[in-house]
């Protein structure tokens, strides 16, 4: 299992230190984007992303759950091993969402909420290399884990079946349904409120590495 801290949980005006603290059991950083119209919440967009790229090691998933990600993707710096994810149910066609994100040299992630189908993502799974799963109705952090995001999770890994994608999992995750959802397939964990809300927020990771 690989974990993301999702940055939107951390607090924003330490927000490059608290990134440090816990970027040594972190495998990738999760950036959630939001513009107030695709969900009811505005965080934050390219400028304070790249802003906080320097001092930092780890790649980062920037997931964009806003409108137009094919306008606002090209304006993040971006690294090797990087990701941007974007959502099916965005405005802009996932096409040319796709390639935009190609031409910068990034990794591709696909994103759903949690009432579309998941035969959305389908057309796309050949030409993605992550799919990033809602357990929550995205849009604001620390929201109750929806159970049904298992079966979501293990039905989404048959359809994927060989393709090299990952699937990453988002909302609610703590240590107790970390191992659910790995077992159904998932890859990549993202949590936020479970790391960033403990005093001690190393052994809050390592609890979920442990119990996954």
């Amino acid at each position: 299992m690989k974990l993301a801290p999702s940055l939107l949980a951390a607090d924003f005006g330490r927000l490059r230190d608290e990134a440090r603290e816990v970027e040594p059991l972190a495998s990738f950083f999760h950036l959630d984007v939001m513009d107030g119209h695709f969900v009811p919440n505005l965080t934050f967009g390219p400028p304070v992303a790249n802003a906080l790229r320097p001092g930092l090691s780890r790649p980062f998933d920037i997931h964009l759950m806003i409108d137009h990600p094919r306008t606002y993707a090209p304006q993040f710096h971006v690294r090797p091993g990087d990701i941007i994810t974007f959502h099916v149910e965005a405005a802009d066609p996932p096409e040319e969402t796709m390639a935009a994100i190609r031409r910068m040299g990034m990794g591709v992630g696909i994103s759903l909420k949690p009432g579309t189908a998941l035969e959305r993502l389908y057309p796309y799974l050949d030409r993605v290399d992550l799919v990033l799963v809602m357990s929550v109705e995205p849009g604001f952090g620390g929201q109750a884990f929806r159970p049904e995001a298992v079966e979501r999770v293990r039905t989404l890994r048959r359809e994927i079946a060989d393709r090299p994608v990952e699937i990453s999992i988002d909302g609610g995750i703590d240590a107790s349904n970390v191992r659910s959802v790995v077992e159904a397939g998932a890859e990549i964990v993202v949590a936020g409120s479970a790391i960033f809300r403990a005093k001690d927020r190393l052994a809050a990771m390592r609890a979920l590495l442990e119990a996954a």
